[in-house]
């Protein structure tokens, strides 16, 4: 028979979700807290590893949508789960109390707030930008510093807000790397004149076809790799961004100027997901991501019974695990659906 499942969050995860679910003729509903579904992929202009169009991937997630048996609900977040005789309410910010056989949260991440970092100078110095917004340029084609100028020098920080005792984030978020890879190549293409510099701890390229882009990178596009911490970065006079850092291969300072520094800012569990779990009795992890009840056999359970878990909201994920991981989600549900 067919029954109701609430799905938190409209990135990826959540469509994905929606969309096998309503192929399998169960009803869907989407609530989604932007304007839009779509999720971070919304604004990329091209995906690691084959650096295909990501206007592909939204094409193919907007296509999911158009099922009959799904309904989204924008602009309107989760509040709280609760349990209701024999299925759950869903309580939204709208105020309104939905009922659902089952729910699956896929609230996704926030990106670190690189201003956070302050010795790198985000929100301070013009030029010090994030890997989203490079994307922006790259969407826009006005690869330009914010003055207007034609850079010839581009410096990538790996490990913003990932890694980092000071901002109590011990973990790895896993696409930052090859994502600065990515951006150091296309930035190389479209400006071939220009230098470009990647400030890495070490290089985490744990994917399929990964350490292919890397080798890429130094031998193709002959980008420069510094294995060293930014400690500084500041203005100049002439609206350059001047940095120092610790080439600890080398075993000697630099401090070199910059017309840009692209900061790869990392994943944090999202705050909407942080307030659902607080108000519903979900767990979460040391890592401040929910918690599954076991993370190699049942990692889209969740410890309240009908509630699963879809992609990042578990740890981050890329969007090839983030895809599985919602299908895998289904497969759970629909089981569970079945025992009602």
């Amino acid at each position: 028979m067919t029954k109701h499942v609430v799905i938190a969050g409209g990135g990826v995860a959540g469509i994905e979700a929606a969309g096998a679910l309503a192929d399998l003729g169960q009803t869907v509903t989407i609530i989604e807290k932007e304007t839009a579904a779509g999720g971070h992929v919304k604004r990329w202009h091209a995906l690691f590893p084959d650096r295909r169009p990501a206007e592909e991937v939204k094409k193919y997630l907007s296509h999911r949508l158009k099922n009959k048996n799904i309904t989204v609900i924008n602009n309107t977040s989760v509040n709280r789960i609760r349990h209701h005789g024999h299925s759950l309410t869903v309580e939204t910010s709208a105020g309104d109390n939905i009922n659902a056989d089952a729910v699956i949260v896929a609230t996704g991440f926030d990106l670190f707030d690189a201003a956070r970092k302050e010795e790198y100078g985000y929100g301070i110095y013009n030029n010090v930008i994030t890997a989203p917004e490079l994307e922006d340029m790259f969407n826009n084609d006005a690869l330009v510093t914010r003055d207007g100028r034609k850079p010839s020098r581009i410096g990538f920080v790996h490990c913003v807000g990932s890694r980092d005792e000071k901002v109590c984030n011990h973990y790895c978020s896993k696409v930052c790397c090859v994502t600065a890879v990515k951006q150091a190549i296309e930035v190389r293409e479209k400006l071939p004149d220009c230098e470009v510099f990647c400030f890495y701890m070490d290089m985490r390229m744990f994917g399929p076809y990964y350490e292919e882009l890397y080798r890429e990178a130094q031998e193709v596009h002959n980008i420069n790799f510094i294995r060293g911490k930014v400690s500084e970065a500041s203005n100049t006079i002439n609206g350059r961004i001047a940095v120092k850092v610790e080439d600890t291969l080398a075993g000697r300072p630099l401090k070199m100027e910059l017309d840009v520094l692209v900061l790869m800012t990392g994943m944090e569990m999202s705050r909407s997901g942080a307030r659902l779990a607080e108000t519903s009795g979900l767990t979460t992890g040391k890592n401040r991501f929910l918690s599954v009840t076991d993370n190699h056999i049942h990692s889209n359970r969740s410890n309240m019974h009908g509630v699963f878990y879809a992609g990042a909201c578990t740890a981050p994920m890329n969007i090839t695990d983030t895809i599985s991981h919602a299908r895998a989600a289904v497969m759970e549900t629909v089981n569970y659906l079945s025992k009602l």
